[in-house]
């Protein structure tokens, strides 16, 4: 401090030591959510309840790799939405073996905790058309 302006923008005694604590501050905030959400999964209760899928989407990102050959990754993440008798509508990411062998309409039992995937059991449905 003192006569000397120039102290305020000092890269390494101001903007380094601000720009840490940010970084910090936005894991820490990332991880308690996180804790707080798996921690809220574990004291909700492991529910079995009449559902049918009502909707289907897959979400696809592509990551550009920093490599001389200019690859890429590309990942997909399904999510099916089941809707409950009290049309109550709840979306999970499930597997692809899961969504591809799912279809809209399909009914059964749905099994979830929280905001926790368990399962879904289809009910056959048998066409009385012939």
């Amino acid at each position: 401090m003192g006569s000397d302006p120039s102290w305020m923008f000092d890269l390494t005694g101001t903007v380094i030591p601000i720009f840490l604590v940010v970084m910090i501050g936005i894991v820490a905030v990332s991880v308690g959510r996180g804790l707080f959400q798996w921690s809220r999964n574990n004291s909700s209760p492991l529910l079995t309840i009449p559902a049918r899928i009502v909707s289907k989407r897959s979400e696809v990102r592509q990551q550009q790799l920093q490599d001389e050959s200019q690859s890429s990754r590309t990942s997909t993440t399904y999510y099916l939405t089941y809707e409950a008798q009290d049309g109550a509508r709840m979306e999970f990411k499930v597997d692809g073996n899961e969504f591809g062998m799912s279809a809209e309409g399909d009914r059964g039992l749905l099994t979830y905790q929280g905001t926790r995937y368990h399962g879904f059991q289809r009910h056959p449905h048998y066409s009385t058309a012939e």
